[in-house]
């Protein structure tokens, strides 16, 4: 018997739920919806669309099996969906030969830089999305993970934090140095007052 749709006022965590109750049409609309989330996370992170098949696939396989695990109070649904794939991605990057930093990390803390830079905005302008997608796949993964879940993915700092299981102190600083990185590669420069605003909620573009 096929089972009629979900409607749209069912959340991602009832869901969750159902899935966890062994409904497969819950599982179907769930990967229905956050699919392309996770895909284009991956894809971000390993500039591999056969890894970001691998690991959306790995994604709701690790839904199927531990669905029952989903906190709601903890985070949303889709970030939790992300912190499985930061897994997946992870692993998968540790097979692969790994990818030149732009820049000389010795002796660099993770500290806040002083200018802080548009950097959607001047690698569009600057560069392209093809220049775009290289640059950030040339970033040590921790700082690219800040770029990819806040830049690309738009997260909050609290919602980056929770999928990548960190302070938000840590991710305003990991995007920051990636950031800064970025933007050295392009030779982009900026004074003080035309440094973006960073403290609103949502990462700044």
């Amino acid at each position: 018997m096929v089972q009629p749709p979900f409607p749209q006022s069912a959340t991602d965590a009832d869901l969750v739920a159902r899935v966890a109750g062994g409904e497969s049409g819950a599982f179907a609309e769930l990967y229905r919806r956050r699919r392309g989330d996770v895909y284009r996370f991956a894809l971000h992170m390993s500039g591999s669309p056969a890894v970001a098949d691998d690991v959306t696939q790995d994604v709701f396989l690790a839904v199927m099996r531990s669905a029952d695990r989903y906190q709601p109070s903890r985070s949303p649904v889709v970030i939790w969906l992300c912190g499985i794939a930061r897994n997946s991605v992870r692993q998968h990057l540790e097979r692969e030969r790994p990818f030149e930093p732009l820049a000389s990390l010795a002796g660099r803390s993770e500290r806040e830089p002083g200018v802080e830079v548009d950097l959607p905005g001047d690698l569009a302008r600057a560069e392209g999305l093809d220049r775009l997608r290289r640059l950030v796949l040339a970033l040590p993964v921790r700082y690219r993970e800040a770029v990819v879940l806040c830049d690309l993915q738009e997260l909050s700092y609290a919602e980056a934090a929770a999928a990548i299981g960190c302070r938000v102190g840590t991710v305003r600083s990991r995007l920051h140095r990636g950031r800064e990185l970025l933007a050295a590669k392009l030779g982009v420069t900026r004074g003080p007052n035309q440094a973006a605003a960073i403290d609103g909620e949502r990462c700044p573009a």
